[in-house]
């Protein structure tokens, strides 16, 4: 019996003297901990309502730019005009206008990289030089930086010059948008 009273004893000494060490750590730490939670919670929402401001300032500036792009692609396609009757007398299947698909080698979701990049139509896409078409498909991950986008202006630039079944003849010679 002797030994469980001096468990218990030797218990509830080690269970003071811990109370004692943790609230002598807790009171010099610099005082209420809940006040400093909420200074830093308040820190944190400003901050998150400035970069809001910014992300929000970015957006429309972006979206101003690609405004300009739509406009100027827009004024600089008007010398040359889109037969889509002779599209679809070479391929079969219509395409509309500046369907950067129609290039072998670009499915949609390369298309949509580009145009988010500012290359909108056939002639941007012609006058853009292979080392930028691969930076924009670097930048897009592992999975893009397969493509080889050698042809794709020149098969771009025959597209916006109407040249379709050249296009086509030239095509059925590539494997993926690349030369054999």
């Amino acid at each position: 019996m002797d030994y469980y009273l001096q468990f218990a004893l030797i218990g509830l000494i080690f269970g003071i003297v811990g109370f004692l060490i943790g609230k002598t750590f807790s009171s010099s730490s610099g005082g209420n901990s809940d006040e400093k939670w909420k200074l830093d919670l308040d820190k944190c929402n400003q901050k998150n309502t400035k970069l809001q401001a910014e992300i929000d300032t970015l957006k429309l500036n972006t979206s101003a730019k690609a405004s300009n792009f739509v406009r100027n692609a827009n004024e600089n396609n008007s010398n040359i005009t889109f037969d889509a009757t002779a599209v679809k007398a070479v391929y079969g299947k219509s395409y509309k206008q500046d369907d950067l698909k129609i290039v072998e080698g670009i499915g949609p979701k390369i298309e949509e990289l580009f145009k988010t990049s500012g290359i909108l139509t056939w002639k941007a896409l012609g006058e853009t030089s292979v080392d930028r078409l691969r930076e924009i498909l670097s930048k897009a991950g592992e999975r893009y930086q397969i493509h080889d986008p050698n042809t794709w202006p020149r098969q771009s630039k025959m597209a916006y010059e109407g040249k379709w079944q050249e296009l086509k003849d030239w095509q059925n010679t590539l494997e993926g948008g690349r030369e054999v």
